[in-house]
Order: structure tokens, then sequence, then C-alpha cells
């Protein structure tokens, strides 16, 4: 597994992806942040960051498949992959070390966007006015979101060989995960908060409010292995 998550690592590393990745997170949740005068900070005058974790998931939405679009799509259509399964490597230290290499990707992107929350801390009146335990537990809940984005895109990366294909099948398995179940809430009647706490947002929201609940966290954990689980069992068939 080491293995593999070094050399995918070292992959995107020495490659566009991870600084196009990188560049494009920030410059887009600064530029909502900073500039659009309906979402800049400086505008509505509150010391906070609502901003990058309100949008950040729908830009996770599009920058994460676009992460793990070749991690198998590629490989199996330059065939390198039966290169990889001749190897001493279980299936699962191929997922686990893709998986990871991605994750690790999407971690990177997240680090410097502290700054951010360093210039509101600043700006706060008085200094330091802003609610620290709410960013941390938003902060969070975006690292396990987008666990279960990157289990989505490798998911998908294993079910074709075109990349493209690949981004879109990741990109709407996302959304969908992430607002679909609440938004079809609003039909199950009173089965409602059931559906709900079946997608991503509700327990997103719950980790935004500063508190680690345990249950959101157990959901992550359990969507991410559960998908990659259906993606071990899909390079196991060896049928591409």
């Amino acid at each position: 597994m080491i293995q593999v998550f070094k050399k995918e690592l070292n992959s995107f590393l020495n490659s566009l992806i991870a600084y196009v990745v990188i560049g494009v997170f920030l410059t887009s949740i600064g530029l909502m942040m900073w500039v659009f005068n309906d979402t800049s900070v400086l505008e509505y005058g509150f010391a906070d960051m609502d901003t990058l974790f309100s949008l950040g998931p729908y830009v996770f939405i599009f920058l994460v498949p676009a992460i793990t679009m070749k991690s198998f799509a590629e490989e199996k259509k330059m065939g390198t992959m039966e290169l990889l399964l001749t190897k001493p490597l279980s299936d699962w230290s191929i997922v686990l070390g893709k998986f990871l290499a991605t994750f690790a990707l999407v971690l990177f992107a997240l680090i410097p966007s502290l700054i951010y929350y360093y210039s509101i801390y600043k700006l706060g009146s008085p200094a330091g006015n802003i609610d620290s335990a709410g960013v941390a537990g938003s902060y969070v809940g975006l690292m396990f979101l987008s666990l279960v984005f990157c289990a989505i895109g490798l998911f998908s990366s294993s079910l074709t060989t075109n990349q493209i294909v690949s981004f879109i099948m990741a990109a709407f398995l996302s959304f969908i995960f992430y607002t679909g179940f609440d938004s079809l809430s609003v039909l199950a009647g009173n089965a409602a908060l059931l559906i709900k706490q079946l997608g991503i947002l509700y327990h997103y929201e719950s980790l935004s409010r500063g508190v680690i609940d345990s249950r959101s966290v157990i959901y992550f954990v359990s969507v991410a292995g559960l998908i990659l689980f259906g993606t071990k069992t899909v390079i196991s068939s060896r049928q591409w």
C-alpha cells in the first residue's frame, strides 16, 4: 500500500494536477470570500468563514473528481493495470494506496486556506472575535466530506476506461450524495429526518457547529468504506 501511495502522490506532484487543483480551489474560494460583493466577508461585516464552508463542498464536487478521474481509468486504458496487478500487492493495497494519495492531495489544498482564517481572526473587532470551535469543526467536516468524495471518485474511475466519463459520473454521484437526500426529504413526510440523515449534508452541517459528533464521524467513515469496498470488488473482477 505504501508503495502505491508514494507512486500516486509523486505522480500528482510531478504533474500540473496538484498545483492546478490547489490553485483553483484557493483562487475560487478567495474570490468568493474577499472580492464578490454577494459573498465577501468585507461586505457583510461578520468575522466568519461561512463562505468557505458553504461553497467549498460545491467546489470539491468538481475538483475531487478531477483528481481521481485518471486513477484507474488511465491505468486500464494504457494497459498498465494488468502490470500493477501482477505485483505482490493485494487489491486492497492498490485501492487504499490510491485513495490515501488523492485524499492527501485534497488536504494539501485545504492547508493554505488557513491564511483566510488568520486574516479574519485579525480583522475581527476585537481581534480574535471569531468562532474558532465552529471553524475547526467545519474543517473537520470538509476533511470527512472529501474522504467520501475521494472514495466516490475512485469507484467511478474503476468502472470505465474513459477519464471524462469517470469525471462526470463522480461529480454526479458526489452531488447526489451531498444534496440529493436533503432534497428528497422534503417529499418524505414523516420519514423526512431519516432520509436527511442518509445524506452527507446533514452530517456535514452537524460537524460545522463545532461539536465533533461520533455518529457523523462513523457515518462518513462507513460510507467511504462501503464505496471503497465496491471499488475493490470491481478491481477484483478483472473485467475491463
